[in-house]
């Protein structure tokens, strides 16, 4: 933990203009949690447990289908991001506002020319969890424990 985890239209899955670079935005949203400190100035999570993982939808609906953005000139080509960062229980109503806003500026900027340019819903949710089973098996938390 924490994941984050990116459902989006598959509309997006194509390059600039009209789409967007997924591979460098996962980079750009896991260098932006890593980025994150806590009250202490601590790194918030641990660079070994931090993933961000994309998936286009095979299937998807927006709003009308277009109806409205075609009157306004805009296009029926309608997109939408969901983003949903699952992280630990434990960590303070401050980390989980700097989490949450970091991790929204990064997307507004990432998003720029999309949000100027076409209809597009981004949403950016933060949840904590509590786990009722949490087992882990990982030989990538190792590399980063001298650091």
């Amino acid at each position: 933990m924490p994941h984050l985890v990116i459902l989006y239209t598959p509309n997006l899955d194509q390059p600039a203009p009209e789409g967007v670079d997924m591979a460098s935005l996962c980079r750009a949203l896991a260098d932006t949690m890593l980025a994150v400190r806590d009250e202490q100035g601590k790194q918030v999570f641990p660079t070994g447990g931090t993933r961000v993982l994309a998936y286009p939808a095979a299937h998807s609906a927006v709003s009308d289908g277009g109806a409205v953005g075609i009157a306004a000139g805009l296009g029926a080509d309608y997109a939408f991001v969901y983003m949903n960062l699952r992280m630990a229980q434990g960590r303070s109503a401050l980390v989980h506002q700097r989490v949450g806003e970091a991790l929204n500026a990064c997307v507004k900027e990432r998003f720029a020319a999309q949000l100027a340019k076409r209809p597009i819903g981004i949403t950016v949710q933060v949840d904590e969890g509590h786990e009722v089973f949490d087992a882990k098996n990982s030989s990538l938390h190792p590399l980063f424990q001298n650091k």
